[in-house]
């Protein structure tokens, strides 16, 4: 009997042994799962400083920010003349362009054409628009060079400028078109110079900034640079007066959303810069 109870009383204590020596290695164990755990999570965060994640999109930005059903291509045009030459220079323009948009042997089209207001001074911008892209933008330049007055005009704007910059652009699809419009109205027009790699993000906050924006019909056209300065945006936007631009913009603060656009897409810019412009008479966009 005593031999039994010993027995079992051994069994018991081996048991517990067994029973010890295997917690003790599940917490050990579970301790290294843990500090492996730990390892990981500060490796992953340590690579993350220097590994940016990569959207796999297949399609180039202007595949997806871009109007699908045409082929527009638009022109915008930044010449500095000099001080003492502006009205002729004016006058220059007033004189040619409007016969090649109103041409329909030139498939282009004068959207509008100012000069600058507040911002650059002495500044003419010029915007145009290609229907059929660069295919159409090739043909018009060659027609013009077989152009005598063309040649003729730009010989003498040549003598009248300080320096001339163009970018292509191709415009939103959240935005509508350009068409003409009815005067008097002052434009603005707000260029942003966009971090690289951030144009999909600008874009899909502006298809819903814009709602805010339409409601005294301000909104004219909206482009993003294909050629000349990349990553560029421009905004342009048409008002009655100052006055009028100042009540609009502060109105689009009331409205609930508008201060998150412009919380998130502030980061994603670099430079920005906004001119007032007045059109000239030959403008289509008075």
């Amino acid at each position: 009997m005593a031999t039994r109870v010993l027995q079992s009383v051994g069994n018991g204590l081996n048991q517990a042994r067994i029973g010890g020596r295997a917690s003790g290695q599940v917490i050990v164990a579970a301790r290294s799962l843990s500090a492996s755990d730990n390892r990981n999570r500060e490796d992953s965060w340590f690579k993350s400083l220097f590994v940016r994640k990569v959207d796999p999109r297949k399609d180039a930005h202007s595949h997806l920010l871009a109007k699908k059903e045409e082929s527009n291509l638009y022109k915008i045009q930044f010449h500095n003349v000099k001080p003492e030459c502006l009205d002729a220079y004016n006058k220059l323009c007033e004189d040619v362009l409007p016969g090649i948009h109103a041409d329909p042997h030139y498939p282009c089209e004068l959207v509008g054409t100012w000069n600058t207001w507040y911002g650059e001074q002495d500044q003419a911008v010029h915007l145009w628009r290609y229907r059929g892209g660069y295919p159409a933008l090739t043909e018009v330049m060659n027609k013009l060079r077989q152009n005598k007055e063309f040649m003729e005009y730009r010989n003498q704007r040549g003598q009248m400028l300080l320096s001339r910059r163009n970018q292509l652009l191709l415009e939103f699809s959240f935005w509508n078109e350009p068409v003409p419009r009815d005067g008097p109205n002052i434009y603005e027009l707000r260029s942003y110079q966009l971090r690289p790699g951030t144009m999909i993000e600008w874009g899909n906050y502006w298809a819903r900034a814009i709602r805010y924006r339409q409601h005294n019909q301000e909104a004219v056209g909206g482009f993003f640079s294909q050629i000349g300065s990349l990553y560029m945006v421009h905004h342009l936007w048409a008002y009655k007066d100052l006055q009028s631009r100042e009540d609009t913009r502060n109105a689009a603060w009331q409205h609930e959303g508008w201060d998150e656009v412009v919380y998130y897409t502030v980061p994603l810019i670099q430079h920005m810069e906004s001119r007032i412009m007045i059109p000239l008479k030959s403008s289509p966009l008075k």
